[in-house]
This record gives structure tokens, sequence and C-alpha cells, in this order.
């Protein structure tokens, strides 16, 4: 072994040398290395890849493990056989299809594999998808400068298709991104409307399109989220009880409040047969919405909501109008319980971001313990003085 070589101590068999050119990170490159002994009984070392082309000292000793069990118990495990044949574009062919008839908007899908995984993944069959592979592609995708929600948006996406393999019994064995760990995000929104913002937002959307004014101020009103205002029919409105009935985020059937306002909302535009989407594509007919109209945002430009602003997290998107809603109410001092029951949260922690809009409630209700004890005294002052025998205080 070349005398330059250094084991890394955490992981059994894997050594690592580092360059004297490249540069991974601001630091040297390394280039990571595996020894073990084969069938035979011969010493095998062997290069795995260099820091920079998305290999670690995990990885390098995952394929290690993987090397020792093949020799172990030869090329194909009894616990985990896998299907070899299937490409993973003939996958994605059948999920694509599975796309079209079981989710509102798959468009996000479609591009996420046309420009990300297509090229990098479309002639390998399924078993050739590895982990590694996966590794390999974060840190491609992250060199490129991609955002952690991209990254993240597809390995969710090979998760699933591996996902539906296993189900349509196309693939045998463990899913290969289940061995990944995905990017954390950081897409918390800090940026509400002001109520003079949302008015000249409305003003401008009515200049444009009226239908998009009025899906906007129905999501500033309620929290509905876009892919939920589409998806309305008009056996989901109850305008007699002030409810809107939504299909959630995980499919579940949710009720959504409406404001006076809401319910003139549906008034003005005018009932609909119960199957007929409540807003339909131009030229009528039974097509219910699949986007944000571009109106939006020209709306949003021409109002100068974005002019300056240069953080993505600080823009004004339609989710703005969803989180304006959320920051509206905390505002006003209700309480994150009740908030969180309004935006349909599933995790009390999602609420939590908007805890951060009522301190003024809370020093308001610690003030209010000295007022009463300044209260209490004023009373008891009060009677002292009406009895004539003074009372002393701390």
């Amino acid at each position: 072994m070349p005398k330059d070589m250094f084991r890394v101590q955490k992981f059994v068999g894997v050594y690592y040398r580092e360059s004297d050119q490249r540069r991974h990170h601001g630091k040297p490159d390394r280039c990571f290395y595996i020894t073990y002994r084969d069938a035979s009984g011969k010493f095998i070392y062997d290069k795995v890849g260099w820091g920079s082309e998305g290999y670690t000292a995990a990885l390098a000793s995952q394929l290690r493990g993987e090397r020792l069990r093949l020799i172990r118990h030869g090329e194909e495990l009894p616990r985990e056989r896998k299907k070899k044949g299937v490409l993973f574009s003939e996958l994605w062919d059948r999920y694509d299809t599975w796309l079209q008839a079981n989710k509102s908007d798959p468009r996000h899908d479609r591009c996420t594999y046309r420009i990300h995984l297509q090229g990098r993944f479309s002639g390998k069959t399924l078993d050739q998808v590895a982990p590694l592979d996966l590794e390999r592609m974060k840190d491609d995708l992250h060199r490129e400068g991609k955002a952690a929600a991209t990254i993240k948006h597809c390995l969710v996406l090979v998760r699933q298709l591996f996902n539906k393999a296993i189900a349509w019994e196309l693939w045998e064995g463990r899913n290969p991104v289940s061995a990944i760990k995905l990017p954390k995000l950081n897409n918390e929104r800090q940026r509400f409307l002001t109520v003079e913002e949302a008015e000249r937002l409305m003003a401008e959307l009515e200049k444009r399109s009226p239908q998009t004014r009025n899906i906007a101020f129905l999501s500033l009103y309620t929290g509905l989220r876009a892919g939920e205002i589409f998806g309305l029919k008009w056996h989901d409105v109850d305008c007699k009880n002030g409810i809107i009935h939504v299909t959630g985020k995980g499919g579940g059937q949710e009720k959504v409040y409406m404001t006076d306002s809401v319910k003139r909302l549906f008034d003005q535009i005018g009932e609909g047969n119960p199957d007929d989407p409540v807003f339909k594509v131009r030229g009528g007919g039974k097509e219910h919405i699949k986007e944000v109209s571009k109106a939006f945002f020209k709306a949003v430009e021409s109002a100068g909501l974005n002019e300056g602003i240069v953080d993505p997290l600080q823009k004004v998107t339609f989710h703005t109008l969803r989180h304006t809603f959320a920051s509206w109410l905390a505002l006003r001092g209700t309480p994150l319980f009740t908030i969180r029951e309004l935006m349909r949260h599933k995790d009390i922690r999602m609420t939590m971001r908007y805890s951060h809009l009522i301190p003024d409630h809370k020093r308001e209700a610690i003030n209010g313990i000295e007022k009463t004890v300044q209260e209490h005294r004023l009373s008891e002052s009060v009677s002292s003085d009406a009895s004539g025998s003074p009372q002393s205080h701390p």
C-alpha cells in the first residue's frame, strides 16, 4: 500500500489519500480506497473515487460491505432478489401513465425527470441504480448550484418510482433511496402582505383577470392552497353552512370555513352544476384550472411587491397569500392551536413559525400581571384611608 495512504479510523478497510492539486470545498480533495480479501484469500486493493465526485468514507465502507456480502453469499442474495431486466426509462413510462390518472398536476415530476433523471438513469436497469449513483447525483446537483429543494425532489421522485416498482412487482429488494440522507430545507417564508399591499394586488388582478383575482382572494381569506382551489367543484361549496369541503395534501376530506366576503364571492360567481369546477379554463367546459395564471405574476410585478427583493423566500408568490392568511390571524392574537386547525397543519412545528408575530400580545399579558398587582394595592390603599389604619406593602 502506498505510503501516502491514511486509514479512516471510523471504517474498517477504508483508506484515503489527499491530492496535491485537486481541491474540494476549499480543502485538498480526497480519493477513497477499500481493501478486502476475495474468495480465494487474495488481498484486494480497490479505488472507489474522489470526494469531488460524490464519494465519501461512509459510501466506500458501504461498497466494501456489499463486496464482502457477495463474496460470502454469491451473486444473488436469497432475501434480496432483484429483477434486473426492467429499465429505469420503462419504469418511468408506467409511472407517467399513473401520474396522468392520479395527480392533478404532474408537470413538476415530468420536468424533474426530463431535466435531472432521464439523462442519468434512463439507460440503466433498476439493479444498476445504486445508493452510490444517487449520492453522486446529489453532489453533482449541488456543484451546479441547484437548490436543496430541487435536489430533494429528485431523490423523492426516485424513491416514489422504486416504491411503485415494488408495488407493481417490477422490483424486489431495497429501495436505494432509503440509504440516502435527504437535504434539509430552509424554505420557511417570512414575507406576508400588509393590508395595503393585499388591496393593491387585488386591484391589479381585477384589471387583468377577474377570475384570477377571485382565486387569489379565496386563498387570502381562507388559506386554501392553489391546488385545492383549482380542484374545487360546486358540490364542495356549502354557502348555507359557510363550509368548503376540500381534499387535503394527505388525500383526506377537510373543512374550510368561509368569511362573509367569501360567501359573497361565490354568490357573485354564480353556482353551477354540482360536478362543474368552480373555476374553469378559458372557454368554459368542465376542465378545471391546473396552474396559477400568468396574470398573477404580472399583477405582482405591476404592484411593485417584489421590487428590489433578491431573496427568493422574501418574494411574493401565490403561496404568500396562504402565508398572509395565517400571519394576519397571528397578528390578531389568534391562539396557535386555532391557527393550526385553520391552516390544517399536520405538525404543530409548521404553525410555530407564526409565533413571532404575536410578541406584543405576550408583553401585554406579562404587563397585565403588574397591572393586577397595582390595582390590588390601590384598592387596599383606598380601603386603608377609609379605615384610618395604614397597611405596609413589600
